[in-house]
């Protein structure tokens, strides 16, 4: 009985994994050069449905962000957040979680 209880447990925390799995983005923008371009780009981001994580790398040029698995974005969706923030895209790298 044990060994079945067992069994069913760590079934149901490897499933849970697989349904929470998302996607994180990487994404190379130009023109990010100080702290308030960062948080500006963060505030657009969180803004977003199903954005779980995000993070801003002034020096690499860099924003990534994780979303859950109903969330996806396209390059032209990116291309008009970031031109409308005054940035410019130039491409994304998409990776399951």
């Amino acid at each position: 009985m044990k060994r079945i209880c067992l069994t069913t447990f760590l079934l149901l925390m490897l499933a849970q994994g697989a349904w929470a799995a998302g996607k994180h983005y990487e994404m190379r923008v130009d023109g990010l050069a100080c702290p308030f371009c960062a948080y500006g780009i963060e505030k657009k981001f969180k803004a977003m449905k199903g954005v779980e994580k995000i993070d801003v790398d002034l020096d690499k040029g860099l924003v990534t962000v994780d979303t859950d698995g109903q969330t996806t974005f396209t390059d032209q969706q990116m291309e008009k957040l970031f031109k409308d923030s005054g940035f410019t895209y130039r491409k994304m790298k998409v990776t399951p979680r």
